[in-house]
């Protein structure tokens, strides 16, 4: 392994140890209106604003993953060999 992505792995790994040693209270700052209002509805309403959230949340996220596809696809796309590199072509 290089040491370039050694370092790289160095840095995903802090970066997820950072994220995980956050305190959880920090990813759970809702509008208390929000909480009222859900903790005084009915069983069936928490259901549906359970899967209201799945709706707003599955869509970007789909579309997030298909377009990191693209563009993987697309920048291999581009790479050149470098066995088929002539003179002048170094760059």
């Amino acid at each position: 392994m290089s040491t370039k992505s050694r370092l790289q792995w160095m840095g995903i790994l802090a970066a997820v140890a950072v994220f995980l040693a956050l305190p959880l209270p920090v990813f759970a700052q809702n509008c208390a209106l929000c909480y009222t209002q859900a903790a005084s509805t009915g069983a069936r309403m928490i259901q549906a604003l359970r899967s209201g959230i799945l709706v707003l949340i599955i869509p970007p996220t789909l579309g997030t993953v298909g377009l990191i596809f693209v563009v993987h696809r697309r920048s291999n796309q581009f790479k050149g060999n470098d066995d088929d590199a002539g003179p002048g072509q170094d760059w």
